[in-house]
């Protein structure tokens, strides 16, 4: 029996990133970048105006104030996507709208509310005039072309996570494809006599197939594509056809449930034993000891395996553990495991020797800023693996250590938050 970071470590040497692909822009957003974006043109492209309002020389509209406006001559109306066609010279102006290209000479725009569109018509210059009510500075309102970014800079880089802002940069900069990291293609099999559909009776003996579901979900989210295999049977033929029916559906890692442990009906390991290579087959893990990572060789293709439990908590915990890390690593996201906060412990706890896992509902005090935790307690009825319903209450883990066989309420503990935005960090 190895430990969770042999466990982990070995998982990960066994795993590397994936190969790149194009991927249109709307379907980019949550992906990993494979490459430097270098800006091939200014943003913004042009001068422009940042506000509605007149475009000026900014020398022109020294000393004004309501009580003693400055008069300028109105030369034409630029709206944005239109070019301007008469220059800006002493004692003009140009009405111009948010966006629209600066005319030449002009160095500031004055915004409406400062002149004498903002009075009353019967104060209002005659037509072809503007009164300007205070002074600006050259660059006020202005929007200089390659502010943002400029020609030949590097926007973005390989590695990084493609939010809705880079996606929508990447349109600024003409991009309506992008390279990015390959989203691994994860096959899901659940393994079972007993395993029926979630629309099928529960027949004497029956229990219908949660992992599966749960294990697809947890694919998506890590970042990979799941791929559901549906059920197979404690048998070598049946299973051997899943196998097989995964690997060529292209998959490049197959996660299974069930068929790990010592059960006279346990047959995943035997079966990876004899179409490739176990690793490890046990972990100092709880829940999740029966946890078995090989290379699966079916068509001459080497597939990487990860056999979780059976046990619903213990396959949830397992996945978490080792699987989201592996997909995370293959899909080229990082970090690739979930950060660990300190929070304080609510009830006494036990600990039988391995690294336990316990389900957690995890707050923070308002008063104190301080995190919290509780478990609910050490009992089976609470944190035993197959109490799905524990996964529904809990928003975290409590993790104790190996080493650790009690920790008495009031004491300061590792937590990790199952929906915490790693990316932020």
């Amino acid at each position: 029996m190895i430990s969770v970071e042999q466990a982990q470590e070995h998982i990960l040497a066994h795993i590397g990133e994936l190969d790149a692909e194009p991927v249109p822009l709307f379907e980019a957003v949550g992906r990993v970048l494979a490459e430097d974006i270098v800006a091939e043109h200014n943003i913004p492209p042009f001068r422009n105006s940042a506000m509605d309002g007149y475009a000026v020389r900014a020398a022109d509209t020294d000393g004004a104030s309501p009580e003693r406006p400055i008069l300028l001559r109105v030369v034409e109306t630029v709206a944005a996507g239109t070019a301007p066609t008469a220059p800006v010279v002493p004692g003009t102006a140009a009405r111009i709208m948010t966006g629209a290209p600066m005319p030449p000479g002009a160095d500031a725009v004055v915004r409406f509310e400062e002149t004498s569109e903002a009075l009353p018509a019967e104060r209002r210059p005659p037509g072809g005039h503007i009164a300007i009510l205070r002074p600006v500075r050259p660059g006020d309102n202005v929007r200089e072309a390659g502010e943002d970014v400029s020609v030949g800079q590097t926007a973005l880089r390989r590695g990084q996570r493609l939010r809705a802002a880079e996606v929508g940069l990447l349109a600024a900069l003409g991009r309506s494809r992008v390279t990015c990291v390959r989203r691994p293609r994860v096959g899901v099999l659940a393994t079972g006599d007993e395993l029926v559909g979630p629309e099928e009776p529960l027949t004497p003996g029956k229990i219908r197939n949660s992992n599966e579901y749960t294990n697809v979900a947890l694919v998506r989210l890590a970042g990979g594509l799941p791929v559901p295999l549906g059920i197979a049977r404690d048998n070598v033929k049946d299973l051997s056809a899943k196998l097989k029916l995964a690997v060529e559906a292209g998959v490049d890692l197959l996660i299974t449930s069930a068929g790990v442990s010592v059960g006279d009906y346990d047959v995943v390991k035997h079966v990876l034993a004899a179409q490739g290579e176990v690793h490890f087959w046990q972990v100092a893990i709880k829940p999740g000891k029966p946890l078995a990572f090989g290379t699966l060789e079916v068509g001459g293709r080497p597939v990487p395996l990860l056999g979780l439990p059976g046990n619903p908590v213990a396959a949830f915990v397992a996945f978490e553990v080792f699987a989201r890390p592996a997909i995370r690593k293959m899909a080229g996201l990082r970090p690739l495991f979930r950060r660990r906060f300190r929070a304080r412990l609510q009830e006494d706890v036990t600990n039988s020797g391995r690294r336990h896992y316990m389900r957690a509902r995890v707050w923070r005090d308002d008063a104190s800023g301080q995190l919290h935790a509780t478990t609910r307690g050490s009992g089976v009825r609470v944190q035993g693996s197959g109490i799905l319903s524990s996964l529904v209450w809990a928003n975290g883990f409590v993790i104790v250590p190996e080493q650790v066989t009690f920790i008495p309420a009031g004491e300061p503990v590792d937590v990790e938050l199952f929906d915490w935005p790693e990316e932020v960090f």
